[in-house]
């Protein structure tokens, strides 16, 4: 519910002012759109079959349910990666305004991100990894405990985990390593900081907003990393049912998280879902600091 609601609304506001997004936000709207098809196409399955005590459908919903989780989970992984890289460039250009990155390059870099999530997720299908239940048996995934007895199994957990993991997860870590020693040098050299200029304010503020989306995603999935790849040399029977369940749903918690970042960073996200709040009648009368009950409908249909 959190995931939908909250990514609904980074849509709805992004809708909004269509026309006066900048060229990195379409990363945050790819990146919203991602985390509500995940929530959309897995969630209602995986809920479903928890209140059953057992996998819902056969194999076919199996696979349906890893690759979309595979599908959604490169595709996070990719876009949180080109945001640190374009975030670095900008902070790093002798020119402030980061429109000066055409919209038509972040399209065709959003293109690409979902055509290689797309090819690793489809890699399986055709022969290169396996699908197959989780071993608390009411979520799919990549099935990791065969991997230790295949080298075709092993050499696909390999490659993935170096190109869909390790490569973005390093270029992401010193990508905002370099932009902090920027923003660092920078401030060294003035020493007031009341004349610190308010475009390198925004600056700061805009990379800690990225930072703490990234540290989110990583912190989050690095319990259900750990835990896959001790699967992957050892027995499924090694680990309790719970020592994988708890990192699986530590995991697709990750959806709702960034939202919540907006919305504390982000003056324009706030204004905005408190216009949408009045344009949908979300205002209920306990929301409002007049106490007086005069006219208690039109208060709670203010706008």
């Amino acid at each position: 519910i959190l995931t939908i609601l909250g990514n609904s609304a980074v849509l709805a506001t992004a809708v909004k002012r269509s026309s006066l997004l900048k060229s990195p936000e379409l990363l945050t709207v790819n990146l919203a759109v991602a985390d509500i098809g995940m929530a959309l196409s897995m969630y209602p399955l995986a809920i479903a079959s928890a209140w059953n005590h057992a996998w819902l459908g056969g194999d076919a919903s199996c696979i349906y349910y890893a690759l979309m989780g595979f599908l959604f989970g490169v595709c996070s992984m990719m876009t949180l990666c080109a945001m640190a890289v374009i975030r670095f460039l900008v902070t790093n250009s002798s020119k402030s305004n980061s429109n000066k990155i055409p919209k038509n390059t972040v399209r065709i870099l959003i293109t690409f991100i979902w055509l290689y999530s797309l090819l690793w997720a489809i890699l399986p299908l055709v022969g290169w990894g396996y699908y197959g239940p989780e071993p608390f048996g009411i979520s799919c995934t990549i099935a990791w405990s065969k991997f230790h007895n295949s080298s075709n199994g092993f050499s696909f957990i390999l490659s993935m985990f170096l190109l869909c993991t390790v490569l973005p997860a390093l270029t992401i870590v010193a990508c905002y390593l370099g932009i902090a020693w920027k923003v660092h040098k920078a401030y060294q050299e003035i020493q007031n900081i009341d004349r610190i200029p308010n475009a390198a304010k925004l600056e700061k503020k805009l990379t800690l907003m990225a930072v703490l989306i990234s540290v989110g995603f990583l912190s989050s999935w690095t319990p259900y990393a750990a835990a896959s790849f001790w699967s992957i040399f050892n027995s499924s029977d090694s680990l309790q049912p719970i020592a994988t369940l708890l990192p699986c749903l530590f995991a697709k918690s990750s959806t709702a998280y960034n939202p919540f970042v907006y919305y504390i960073f982000s003056k324009t996200f706030r204004r905005e879902i408190k216009q949408l709040q009045c344009c949908c009648g979300w205002r209920v009368h306990f929301f409002s600091t007049d106490n007086s009950a005069e006219n208690p409908v039109s208060m709670m249909w203010s706008g």
